[in-house]
């Protein structure tokens, strides 16, 4: 299909990346669409609406509406609201609470990515009769299809604004129609580009850092939630108390308020069913194994790639280390690291790299 007889709806969340992802896809010749999802449902009456902060849920989404609405008319392209609020609440929000009250940690983008933006927002935009060929976002990603036992997708050109880990859990159908036109550019000529353009409102906006608009994970639970419990040492000897296990996670250090301890105490794991919160010294965080499940495979299971070594990610801030697959399930997945690693946490996503290519993402279990 030419590319001028092809249309692509851009997901348009009124900032500059998905913004310039739509002008780009223009220039080259593309039929461009705009759609943006609409999650908030007012059903969070505790979430308090900052001026000036935005987010993927909170009260002032109709003020990115409104932005994303003016960046199409500028264009000169058209633009739809897609609401998605029932799915998101369920995906998403239920999601991200039934990990926390279970005594995990879950990374609520990476769900979104895979059931929301990838999903839900094209299922319910086909619905509504908007027609496209293919779906595109400001994603810093690359997508590269070659052969089964090669990865494809990729991490960006730009390495400090690389989302690839936030896309691992898209299998390759989702991906197959999708573009990333910005895989291959740096933020900062992305920023530039959008100053040329007169763009700069856009260009000097500040980014959304969270998926919830204030930030406090604290209002999407309830006093059933806060219920207080034991700090337990790693023998189990009574420490203090804690005001509920969803507010602690795997690693974390601040905010125990537990004094008098010859070293300072980590959470090391969360006795969810007895209401229990265990702390250790720094050096009980240290694995050498991960197994991971819901695996999603991104190159064929015969490929060579599976059996050398990798760069495995823990979390969205680790840097990634050297790893080999010591177990390979139809659903599950085992990791070695050569060197032992800080603080891998149950709900997290484990990523598998060979190079810059996304080998396999799985969600980590224990």
């Amino acid at each position: 299909m030419e590319i001028e007889k092809q249309t692509v709806a851009v997901g348009l969340s009124g900032g500059v990346d998905s913004s310039l992802a739509a002008w780009t896809l223009k220039q080259q010749g593309y039929n461009v669409v705009g759609i943006t999802m609409s999650t908030w449902d007012n059903s969070i009456p505790g979430m308090p609406k900052i001026e000036g902060r935005s987010g993927c849920f909170g009260p002032n989404e109709d003020e990115s509406i409104a932005e994303a609405q003016e960046i199409a008319k500028r264009m000169g392209i058209p633009h739809y609201t897609v609401p998605v609020s029932d799915e998101y609440k369920r995906q998403v929000l239920d999601y991200f609470r039934s990990e926390y009250r279970a005594g995990r940690t879950p990374n609520p983008c990476v769900r979104c990515n895979q059931t929301i933006k990838f999903g839900a927002l094209l299922h319910t935009a086909r619905k509504m009769g908007i027609a496209f060929d293919r779906f595109a976002t400001g994603h810093y990603a690359r997508l590269e299809f070659t052969t089964p036992d090669r990865p494809f997708l990729y991490r960006a050109a730009d390495n400090s604004k690389d989302q690839s880990y936030f896309l691992s859990r898209l299998s390759m159908d989702q991906l197959s129609t999708v573009i990333f036109p910005l895989g291959g550019m740096h933020k900062e000529d992305v920023k530039n580009l959008a100053r040329d353009l007169g763009w700069n409102d856009y260009a000097d906006k500040k980014e959304s850092q969270d998926f919830l608009e204030c930030g406090d994970y604290s209002v999407l639970f309830d006093e059933s939630d806060n219920v207080p419990g034991d700090f337990v040492d790693i023998n189990g000897k009574v420490l203090g108390k804690h005001k509920g296990i969803v507010h602690y996670t795997i690693g974390q250090r601040k905010g125990l308020n537990i004094g008098g301890q010859p070293e300072p105490l980590f959470v090391v794991s969360i006795d969810a069913k007895n209401n229990r919160v265990v702390l250790g010294p720094r050096s009980t965080l240290q694995c050498h194994q991960v197994h991971a499940v819901n695996l999603n495979l991104m190159v064929d299971r015969d490929s060579s790639l599976l059996t050398g070594k990798l760069s495995a990610q823990i979390r969205l801030g680790h840097k990634g280390a050297p790893a080999h697959i010591t177990q390979l399930e139809n659903d599950s997945i085992s990791v070695e690291f050569e060197e032992p690693q800080f603080a891998s946490t149950p709900g997290q996503i484990l990523v598998l790299y060979d190079g810059d290519g996304v080998v396999a993402s799985a969600v980590i279990d224990k």
